[in-house]
This record gives structure tokens, sequence and C-alpha cells, in this order.
């Protein structure tokens, strides 16, 4: 694996969020769901997740940039001891004519933690991922399927008023632990795509909702789409643009219980012809009831 800077297309010196965006933008472009088929996009998705697993995590990030962890995450080993038995022509446990190719995992395990250390229990490393859901399945709650590395598919549980930016954390799906050790995590961060007529504030939703004039006049019952269906809503008589009407419960489920609220704000829309016989009717009906609604504005 190249350098996972490099990868990231940042600097050494890059801020934690800098290199959260750079990682985003990158998942986003080179997706294996926006580039079904192209191989080269899927390796190169890898290869900057498996960066940002790295860089993302700032433990291992330290780790890293002070070389006491490769490109991967692995161990380096501590060669130091063996460069000194080797620079004074000594024999002893850690020399051999083959250099340093005896230096295996075991061997640096039991170098810090004395001969125990080679079968000692050690935890995989966590895997991050990038997945885009729909907004109702944010709201809703949903089980897509997320495509791994390895070709495998596993389930991701979505729980209901995911927000975006947010990271589920699916256990034992990371990488394998060594020497028997648990598996790490695999660690999602969702993201939300955006929806046509819904908008979403902490846990209320919000709807701009298209009425008539002569339901805007005279009021009535209109249908109004919410994130679990459409609900009959109850326009007042008289209704402005702007006017808005709240459903209870119809917003996002809550972390502690409940439901938020959604906000419908009335938008009054004439027909998309012009109509005679409106027009001739509001010209009889302005001379008579003419009014300014200007009024209270300053000039």
């Amino acid at each position: 694996m190249t350098d996972p800077y490099e990868t990231l297309g940042v600097s050494k010196t890059a801020s934690a969020e800098e290199v959260q965006k750079a990682y985003r933008q990158l998942a986003k472009k080179l997706h294996p769901d926006l580039n079904p088929g192209d191989k080269s996009a899927e390796e190169k998705f890898k290869d900057v997740t498996a960066a940002y697993d790295l860089l993302g995590d700032n433990e291992k990030r330290a780790r890293f940039d002070a070389g006491e962890i490769d490109a991967q995450g692995a161990e380096k080993p501590q060669r130091r001891y063996y460069r000194d038995f080797a620079d004074r022509g000594e024999t002893g446990p850690f020399t051999s004519d083959s250099g340093y190719a005896d230096l295996n995992d075991a061997d640096i395990l039991s170098e810090i933690f004395g001969r125990r250390g080679a079968n000692m229990k050690m935890r995989g490393g966590d895997v991050r991922y990038h997945l885009a859901v729909d907004f109702l399945s944010a709201v809703n709650g949903a089980k897509p399927q997320l495509a791994l590395p390895d070709g495998s598919e596993i389930t991701v549980t979505i729980p209901p008023g995911t927000r975006d930016g947010q990271v589920l954390r699916l256990k034992g799906k990371g990488r394998p632990g060594y020497n028997g050790g648990e598996p790490g995590d695999a660690l999602i961060e969702i993201e939300v795509r955006p929806h046509p007529q819904f908008t979403r504030k902490d846990d209320d939703i919000h709807l701009e909702l298209p009425i008539s004039l002569a339901e805007a006049v005279l009021g009535g019952k209109v249908k109004a789409p919410t994130p679990s269906g459409a609900v009959m809503l109850s326009v007042p008589k008289g209704a402005n643009s702007g006017t808005t009407l709240r459903l209870r419960g119809k917003g996002v489920a809550k972390a502690n219980g409940g439901h938020g609220d959604q906000y419908v704000t009335l938008k009054v829309v004439l027909p998309d012809k012009p109509d005679p016989e409106l027009e001739e009717f509001i010209a009889r009906w302005s001379k008579a009831k003419a009014y300014d609604p200007r009024r209270t504005m300053e000039v």
C-alpha cells in the first residue's frame, strides 16, 4: 500500500477535519455502488478506505508518523537490537546469515514481552466504510447490504432517526485478530442523501406544500406527504403563503423515545396557464374589495 497521506491527497500536517473531508470526497467518487464493474475504482476505494482507517484514528496516525506501524497498520519490527548485535559481530538469538528474515512476529513479541509474547492474542484493527442511504431510509430505518473489499456482503441495520455523518459500529466485522485474538469492528459512516421534498432539522421534518387559490380562500382538507405516509391536513380559511401548520409526532424518531413533529409551510400556487374567467372575477372583486397587503411595510 502506498503512503496513506498520498492516497488521500493531504499533507502530513493536515488536520483531522481535512483528512475526513478528503476521504469523504474520494469515497463518494470511487464507491463501488457508483462505479459498477469498474475494478480500478474498486481498488482505489479499498486503498482510500484503508488510508482513512489509519489516518482517521488519532492514535494510529501518531504511531504511523512515529514509524511504529506501517501503512497497513502492522507493527514494525524493532530492529535496533539486531543492528546492535550485528554491528559488533556478536552471535546470539538475533543474528543469522539471512539478515532480518528471522525477525517474525513471534520473535518481536518475545523480544518485548518475553517468550510468553509469542502466544499473546491481539485484537484485529477496525475498518472504516462509507455508506450512502436515502433520506427516508435514515428516518424510518432500513437494512441495506454493504459490499466488503473481499467481495462478500454484510447487512447493515440503519436505526430509525440515523443522522448524516453518524458512524455505526458492527462488532467483529473488522480485520482478523492475531494469534486467536478477537477481530476488530467495522465502522460505517452514514451519508444521508437529500430528499426532493423533505428537509430535516434536529428531530423535526419540514415540508413546503403547494395549495390552490380556492383551498387558500375556502380552506378544507388536503393530502400532505409525511415520511411515514400521506395524511389529511386541515387548511384554514384565508390561508396565506407562509402559513405553517404542525403535524404532531410525524417527525423523526428520538433517541430517548417518541418522535419529533412535521412542519408544513403552505404556498399558494395559481394555475399554470392564465384563466380568463379567474382574471375577470378578480378584476371585478378587487374594485369593490381593494386592500393593500403592503400597508404595514416601511417605504
